[in-house]
């Protein structure tokens, strides 16, 4: 009898817990998140893809990644063949992706008007990599398509309908654009820049992470690289995880540009 009530008691207990712990999880989503930042990569030669995929699949990051398709350490190009397989993994992960424009073409200037506006580029990739000269704004258009609808093959996730231009260079013209073929422009926010394009020999990966972890604040807009080429201490790992774990510590959530409250709006 003893033993029989004894059971009853437990059960009774557990019943509580149980209906304790749902009304928890009901009243603190496990979503939930106040202090977001958004972190992004930019293509680049690729060296340190393998290495940051691995920090964010051990921290579970989530990031939005855009892609040109660069000349790369290894393989036919960022975008190419050889690295199908690491954009595919990076989709089954739950990574966002958005173009960067095909040949990484950088605006340096506007031509014409705003009824037929172009522009004068010069991409650091491609068949006409370092050649200055003159896109439409239908040819502007391309570069970006091109490179949102390689990712989608790859991925088999829709891009988002944002873009980086390369440099984060851009102008009013360039932007109306872009818009007109249904592409949003995303840059970063000051404190944003990593600095992973900077020498390394006038700035070292501590007082890089020093300085992120002292200004970034909830909101911004982080910018890192899959490989710089001019960097000889890589920035990646030695930088990106202690730089997540430290936000992490400081109360920061890490979210991917779709779930931004302003550019989510657009999609």
């Amino acid at each position: 009898m003893i033993r029989d009530t004894v059971t009853r008691m437990l059960r009774r207990f557990a019943i509580v817990l149980i209906a304790f712990g749902a009304c928890a999880s009901s009243a603190t989503p496990r979503n939930e998140c106040e202090k977001p930042v958004y972190l992004t990569f930019d293509t680049g030669h690729m060296g340190i893809a393998p290495l940051v995929a691995e920090v964010l699949q051990r921290q579970q990051v989530r990031v939005t990644f855009f892609g040109a398709n660069e000349r790369t350490k290894e393989g036919d190009g960022s975008l190419g063949d050889h690295w199908a397989p690491w954009w595919r993994a990076r989709a089954q992960e739950g990574h966002e992706f958005a173009s960067h424009t095909w040949d990484h073409v950088y605006w340096r200037g506007d031509l014409g008007g705003k009824v037929n506006p172009s522009f004068r580029v010069r991409p650091s990739a491609g068949p006409r990599e370092g050649e200055a000269h003159v896109l439409s704004a239908a040819g502007y258009c391309e570069q970006i398509d091109r490179a949102a609808h390689r990712l989608q093959a790859m991925t088999g996730r829709q891009p988002l309908p944002l873009f980086r231009a390369p440099g984060g260079k851009t102008s009013p013209q360039l932007l109306a654009a872009a818009r007109a073929c249904g592409y949003t422009h995303v840059g970063w926010s000051p404190a944003g820049f990593l600095g992973d394009e900077l020498p390394s020999d006038k700035f070292g990966n501590a007082a890089l992470l020093h300085t992120a972890l002292r200004d970034i604040r909830s909101g911004d807009i982080l910018l890192a690289h899959l490989g710089i080429w001019s960097r000889k201490d890589p920035w990646a790992p030695a930088v990106l995880e202690p730089l997540i774990q430290g936000l992490k510590e400081r109360g920061f959530c890490f979210r991917t540009l779709r779930e931004h409250p302003d550019l989510g709006k657009k999609q």
